[in-house]
């Protein structure tokens, strides 16, 4: 299992080189900085390998930091259990209809990231998820497919970012990676190979293993 945590942690290396790569080409255009946390608010599904991943970096923060964290993530996870008596421990997406998860991230949810510290900065930088290294530009494969059209509104102002062929990136062969360290790392889990394990942030900091392995193989 931590071979495969490794091997997705290089994945997710590559998504920031590229990252990196688009704000050097275009620092006038792109507004992602640190310590901006615009779009670290509400709540979004992450994969259950980026909670394994997210929680490695977790471990390593101060108890007394870790303790408040999971206080937050407790509540925020109660709260949402109140909206859906169907969304309870473990708290995997998968268990209820995908028709009531937009009930629990509504788009207008503007509660920051239980992760985000006082001054703006992700205290799990170097292990935050696929999602969270993806956010601000479109997502725009070599051949030209466009896998997510939307960026961050301070980004591209007045330029559109479709028009910037620099910006494209393998993701077509990114997102197949991604789902075969998936499937590994499911089979490796449960004995079975999934396609979509999902949850919340808050759910991956509060996580028992245990649990994890019983629900899924219960879908």
């Amino acid at each position: 299992m931590n071979r495969l945590l490794e091997q997705y942690g290089e994945l997710l290396g590559e998504v920031d080189t590229w990252f990196l790569r688009c704000i050097e080409n275009h620092p006038d255009l792109i507004a992602c900085r640190d310590g901006c946390s615009g779009c670290c608010r509400g709540l979004f599904d992450i994969t259950l390998l980026d909670a394994f991943y997210l929680k490695r970096g977790f471990d390593k923060l101060a108890d007394a930091v870790k303790l408040k964290i999971v206080t937050t993530a407790y509540m925020r996870l109660n709260q949402l259990s109140l909206l859906n008596p169907a969304f309870a421990e473990p708290w995997l997406l998968n268990g209820i209809p995908e028709a009531d998860w937009d009930l629990l991230m509504p788009e207008e949810d503007e509660t920051p990231c239980v992760l985000l510290s006082e001054n703006g900065n992700c205290l799990v930088y170097e292990h935050r998820p696929m999602t969270c290294r993806l956010n601000g530009i479109p997502l725009i494969d070599v051949s030209g497919e466009e896998f997510f059209d939307e960026w961050c509104t301070l980004n591209f102002t007045e330029e559109d970012p479709r028009d910037l062929a620099d910006l494209q990136f393998e993701f077509e062969e990114l997102f197949s990676r991604e789902l075969l360290l998936f499937q590994k790392f499911t089979t490796l889990l449960t004995g079975t190979a999934r396609n979509e394990i999902d949850l919340f942030i808050p759910a991956a900091i509060v996580m028992d293993s245990d649990r994890i392995v019983t629900a899924t193989k219960a879908l």
